[in-house]
């Protein structure tokens, strides 16, 4: 069994509270147990994040910056570890936990620039005699609520920019996989972060509502379901604080005709059953439009069928692995079952899938429903696993139309070889982040990750030049300054 303390203004602490079971989903077993702080807990960090903040905003960013490359040298030199941890607790393939990983990585990379990032602006004589400048200053006191999906990226999608910018950071981690996160922060100790600059506290819904209601915390960081998402920014902003809110999504890949058959077969296999099917940016409906229906989705059957599901956590690696907890993989199978119950077609059904080297574990099998309609449930709801929806469409501008209607808006791919067809979807597409012949869209983490609807709530997204906008504010200095014998502030005598 590991541990799980809580990163209290430097010091780590195991308090004697009620826990929650962190499962390994392979086996089924649990390997640790993450204590549900309270109002009590948040108060702790976020004073010792206050106490930490003036001494950090006075480090020079390039003391900062390279306090981070410390740390971007850490994790190269322990990836296999962190990866390990990440596979255990949340059951992605070894592939995919060092995908986690790198893209996180990649984040501490971006901050590595934040002199540079930071930079203000100056205008001379804006009036005669008069110059203007801007500066970006931190906000003070951070936090970043984060999900189960991806226990290495998404926390650090948050608090490298943040820091970097001379914030001090609380991150509450998803009580399903705390093991990872934990890891990771204690390598940004070790490369010398200040006391109290970087804090962690575990728990539920007291938790958060304590963060998202705390005076002394100035802005909020959150990736979730978008009704938690909703509830986030709306309570959050109430309290006066800046917040980045991620939801949801349902992410339509359009496979038009003259698309190369291979290739667009890859990409759908990739974007929805990557993972597991457990992120935001899956593509998790098909869009078949006209005649591909004939030379694509036959083949798309049968490769969906090959998918070896199986444990993550040793040497020889399945292509897909268990959801994270039996509860999940409960609910999957339900809107499975209503899928079919509403008319959807099952050509390739997960559902009874059996492993017999972990059977303990939470599995479900690589699943099409064939023939899904804009009513149905599986067509609204997030399932969030290993499914993947397929709709049909006679053209691109029915295509278009019917993906516009989704109340989301993440991500959305078109496998063409079309340049016309292409550029009509990027225009028109609803979405923040578009592929073209990519299957998951995810931007990099130079650029935002670029939620629109209701897969975000909030104005400043996170990653790039947007996240170093959301953890600084602005302050303008207008300046006149007067010669001997000018004005009434210096007279010769």
């Amino acid at each position: 069994m590991e541990s799980c303390p809580f990163l209290i203004g430097g010091d780590w602490l195991q308090p004697k509270l009620a826990s929650t079971p962190v499962f390994n989903p392979s086996t089924g077993e649990v390997i640790a147990e993450c204590p549900a702080g309270g109002i009590a807990e948040v108060n702790a960090v976020v004073d010792a994040a206050q106490t930490a903040f003036p001494g950090w905003m006075e480090t020079p960013p390039v003391e900062r910056a390279r306090i981070l490359a410390r740390f971007k040298m850490l994790l190269e030199e322990n990836f296999e570890d962190i990866v390990r941890c990440n596979t255990r607790e949340n059951g992605k393939t070894l592939v995919e936990s060092r995908g986690d990983v790198k893209r996180g990585m990649e984040v501490v990379e971006f901050a590595l620039g934040v002199p540079s990032l930071m930079m203000g602006q100056i205008l001379e004589n804006v009036a005669r005699g008069i110059d203007c400048e801007a500066m970006r200053q931190p906000l003070g006191v951070c936090a970043g609520i984060t999900p189960f999906n991806f226990p290495a990226m998404v926390p650090l999608w948050m608090y490298p920019i943040a820091i970097a910018c001379g914030n001090t950071f609380v991150l509450k981690p998803s009580e399903k996989v705390p093991l990872t996160a934990i890891k990771i922060v204690r390598l940004l100790e070790k490369a010398g972060l200040p006391r109290g600059v970087m804090n962690i506290v575990h728990g539920g819904r007291e938790v958060v509502d304590a963060l998202l209601t705390h005076p002394k915390v100035k802005a909020i960081s959150f990736v979730g379901s978008t009704p938690i998402a909703k509830y986030i920014y709306e309570v959050g902003t109430k309290h006066g604080k800046r917040v980045q809110s991620n939801g949801g999504a349902k992410n339509f890949t359009l496979i038009m005709p003259d698309a190369d058959t291979d290739n667009s077969v890859r990409g759908v296999i990739e974007g929805a059953f990557g993972c597991a099917g457990e992120r935001c940016m899956a593509g998790s409906t098909a869009v078949i439009v006209g005649a591909a229906e004939k030379t694509v989705l036959p083949v798309l059957v049968e490769a969906t069928r090959r998918i070896k599901v199986g444990p993550t956590d040793r040497e020889a690696q399945p292509d897909m692995g268990p959801l994270i907890t039996r509860q999940h993989r409960d609910r999957v199978l339900e809107l499975i079952e209503a899928g079919v119950k509403e008319g959807a077609k099952i050509p390739a059904d997960g559902r009874g899938v059996k492993v017999k080297e972990a059977p303990d574990g939470f599995f479900v099998g690589a699943t099409i429903l064939d023939g899904v309609q804009n009513g149905m449930t599986v067509a609204r709801e997030e399932i969030f696993g290993p499914v993947l929806n397929v709709m049909r469409m006679d053209d691109l501008d029915a295509a278009i139309e019917m993906a516009n209607k989704s109340a989301y808006g993440n991500g959305a791919s078109i496998f063409t070889r079309s340049g016309k067809a292409a550029r009509e979807f990027k225009h028109r597409i609803n979405c923040g982040m578009v592929g073209i012949n990519i299957g998951v869209p995810a931007s990099m983490a130079w650029f935002p990750f670029n939620g629109w609807n209701d897969s975000f709530f909030g104005d400043l997204h996170m990653q790039g030049v947007e996240g170093v906008q959301f953890f600084t504010q602005q302050k303008v200095t207008t300046s006149r300054w007067f010669s001997y014998g000018e004005g009434d502030i210096w007279h010769k005598e």
